[in-house]
């Protein structure tokens, strides 16, 4: 909005520039924020599994929704304030009347720098003084002449090739955030514990709790063979097998409930070698003062291979449906439990979100078409970027988490905010050539392209100094947006659209007709003056005696 502000033209009334900044912007900017409340408002509705990500596409839902209105009341009203005071030569900071050039002369340089309207009086008033932008003017003079450069683009393509294939390498090697270490602040004991477990000790699961929360016939033999069965693949640590150990040594039989509990209390649970097992058995009197065990645990550890995490899913997987069908009511559970369980799904249903909004996206834009040929060439931006962020973020160390998932819903359309105007500014371009066509969606939409990723970034830089893996991800999966979308509007698509359709012969050929036609009509002018020419009347003039002549 603020470079559709700097295009109007200064001669015009205040009301005027208003009106055509927001005819040229706010068109764009309502299919912008549409898209991303159609994207994230996906990512809130019940299709998504993870709390979190609700929450946060929920709040991004509202300020978008804050800020469209924003633009609309408050920062036009800033549009106004600031016509306002450049028709009527007020200074834009301090507010007071600028001085006049003869009294601006006679002052010192720094005076004259601070209360000066920016623009040379010596030379004509620009009527359009954004042309004089740095930015603009690097642009148009410098950049667009390299970019476009016969011997310049062999290097893009054979850089974009390079682009092209280390983002292939890296979606080969996608994996899901499963590290415990990505949600724990940096620096911190957990992290050492987490880090040196998983070194030393990644070929054992977490320790399983099994916990039995109902009165069971412990001394009943298809019982133990039951929790055997239940228990196997698992090295435990139970009381149970340590007893009946302890009553093969003292060669007791406990194979009724009154001698198993009798001795589990008398003389078991008493040695010192074996007290430790009273946190793991809760006994109470029934009515009739009979001592029963109520519940119980044991602890389970699985051995696997490095890949832990798959391994204790499938863990997981297999003991508790046996939990919900079992005759013998238990539960296991471990607090990583509450992690594990939330990757177990929580990855193909973003993913899946992500891509249902990708499609729907491309659906509204495909019937909101400016140029169908420049939604075809939006389309393949968008998807370019899309893979390169996916495929680069990996090659960085970034797993597929809630964080990297939610950055690859936004990079669709940040990538779209920024091509789009580029595209369709190139594809209903004029000129003779596409070279030409280039230069001008570059010098009309560049320095806003370049301004706004550079704001983007800077607003991302304090995440870098939170001490926390989430942030951190979320700062490289930001600075690769940014990089990526810049390097298409400014590097690749310039070039690629030097060689591939839309053509420009049509634009061609349309003028050399309208010349011709103006050559016929020049023609036909000028055999109109000769004939006119030769077409002179003969004139008589006679007098007659009065004076008076006739013709």
């Amino acid at each position: 909005l603020l470079a559709g502000w700097r295009r109007t033209r200064e001669s015009l009334p205040f009301k005027e520039r208003v009106a055509d900044a927001f005819a040229d912007v706010m068109v764009c900017y309502t299919m912008t924020s549409s898209l991303y409340i159609i994207t994230f408002g996906m990512g809130a509705s019940p299709f998504t599994n993870i709390e979190s990500v609700k929450i946060f596409c929920q709040s991004m839902c509202v300020a978008v929704l804050v800020n469209y209105f924003y633009v609309f009341s408050f920062y036009g009203s800033c549009l106004v304030f600031a016509g306002q005071l450049e028709q009527n030569r007020y200074h834009s900071v301090f507010c007071c009347k600028i001085p006049s050039v003869e009294y601006l002369d006679r002052q010192p340089t720094w005076f004259k720098t601070m209360m000066s309207d920016g623009h040379d009086h010596v030379t004509h008033h620009e009527v359009v003084p954004y042309h004089n932008h740095f930015i603009q003017h690097f642009l148009r003079e410098h950049y667009t002449e390299w970019i476009t450069n016969t011997y310049v683009k062999p290097f893009v393509v054979i850089l974009y090739l390079i682009y092209a294939s280390f983002s292939f390498m890296g979606c080969l090697q996608i994996s899901d955030g499963s590290n415990i270490v990505n949600l724990l602040a940096s620096n911190t004991p957990s992290v050492s514990y987490a880090t040196t477990q998983q070194k030393y000790f990644s070929n054992y699961s977490p320790v399983i709790g099994f916990y039995i929360y109902e009165p069971i016939e412990y001394w009943n033999s298809t019982v133990q063979e039951h929790l055997t069965t239940l228990s196997h693949g698992f090295n435990k640590i139970s009381w149970m097998d340590n007893y009946f150990q302890y009553l093969k040594v003292v060669n007791v039989s406990a194979s009724t409930k009154s001698d198993f509990i009798t001795i589990l209390q008398g003389s078991f649970l008493r040695s010192p070698e074996y007290q430790h097992f009273m946190e793991d058995i809760i006994l109470s009197k029934t009515d009739g003062d009979e001592m029963e065990i109520i519940a119980s645990r044991m602890y389970l550890v699985a051995r696997t291979t490095e890949k832990t995490r798959e391994e204790v899913v499938e863990l997981l997987e297999r003991l508790r449906p046996l939990s919900l069908i079992n005759n013998i009511k238990f539960i296991v559970f471990n607090p990583t439990f509450v992690y594990m369980d939330r990757y177990s799904s929580s990855v193909v249903s973003p993913i899946l979100t992500s891509a249902f909004s990708v499609l729907t996206i491309l659906i509204l834009t495909f019937f909101l078409v400016i140029n169908p040929l420049g939604n075809f060439w939006l389309i393949l931006t968008v998807t370019s970027v899309e893979l390169g962020v996916l495929g680069l973020m990996t090659l960085w160390n970034v797993h597929m988490d809630s964080i990297s998932i939610l950055c690859l819903i936004y990079t669709l359309n940040f990538a779209m905010d920024h091509c789009a105007p580029h595209l369709y500014t190139f594809v209903l371009a004029t000129e003779h050539t596409r070279t030409q066509c280039i230069k001008i969606s570059l010098e009309e939409h560049g320095a806003a392209i370049l301004q706004n990723a550079c704001c983007f970034v800077i607003g991302m830089l304090p995440l870098v100094f939170v001490p926390s893996n989430l942030t951190y991800t979320l700062f490289k999966c930001s600075l690769l947006t940014a990089g990526c979308t810049v390097l298409h509007c400014f590097v690749i698509l310039p070039v690629f659209l030097t060689f591939f359709p839309p053509s420009k012969k049509r634009h061609k050929k349309k003028k050399r007709a309208k010349r011709k036609e103006r050559e016929r009509e020049r023609e036909m002018m000028e055999r109109e003056r000769v004939r006119e020419r030769e077409e002179i009347e003969c004139i008589e003039v006679r007098e007659n005696p009065d004076h008076v002549t006739n013709v």
